[in-house]
């Protein structure tokens, strides 16, 4: 198992490896792997990209896993030594290749990147019903944060707040 950053010979495989993604979060939806391409390229790996694509490989071309990264500075931890994490937007592993280290390997090449770039923590959302994921994490020794929630907003709510007009 090899980890690193993704590199142009796996855009195939990652391509490949996302759709199956797209499907994990969506019921089994398919969707067509031009468009992923596009994303892939006009946007993760794009220059200016947050994300920093991490992926575990069985050979040179074949990605069976991938963990996407983000460096944060925190607004409320101002010692040098609490400032800065790591925030894990998404780990997912080939459905095959589940529990044959592949993530173990992926969370292991991000908490040493993470050391090394001077953060003291790693977080990450879970979808709630993952209780496979939510083991694995557990059993990599991290916790829920239980004082936080996710929310999000969608149309058409996002957008009549995007209208609001403070007063003056």
């Amino acid at each position: 198992m090899h980890v690193d950053l993704v590199s142009e010979a796996q855009h195939d495989s990652l391509i490949e490896l996302l759709a199956e993604l797209h499907a994990f979060y969506n019921e089994g939806a398919r969707v067509p792997h031009d468009l992923v391409r596009e994303h892939l390229l006009g946007n993760l790996l794009a220059p200016g990209s947050p994300h920093q694509l991490v992926v575990a490989s069985t050979d040179a071309h074949t990605v069976v896993g991938l963990a996407a990264i983000t460096w944060v500075f925190s607004l409320v931890d101002f010692a040098p030594a609490q400032r800065r994490h790591c925030q894990l937007k998404e780990l997912y592993v080939k459905s095959g290749h589940r529990s044959a280290g592949a993530g173990r390997a992926l969370m292991a090449w991000v908490a040493a990147r993470a050391v090394a770039q001077g953060c003291h923590r790693i977080d990450w959302p879970v979808k709630a019903t993952n209780a496979r994921g939510i083991a694995f994490y557990e059993g990599l020794g991290a916790f829920r944060v239980a004082e936080r929630l996710s929310y999000r907003l969608l149309q058409p709510a996002l957008g009549e707040l995007a209208a609001f007009t403070a007063p003056a």
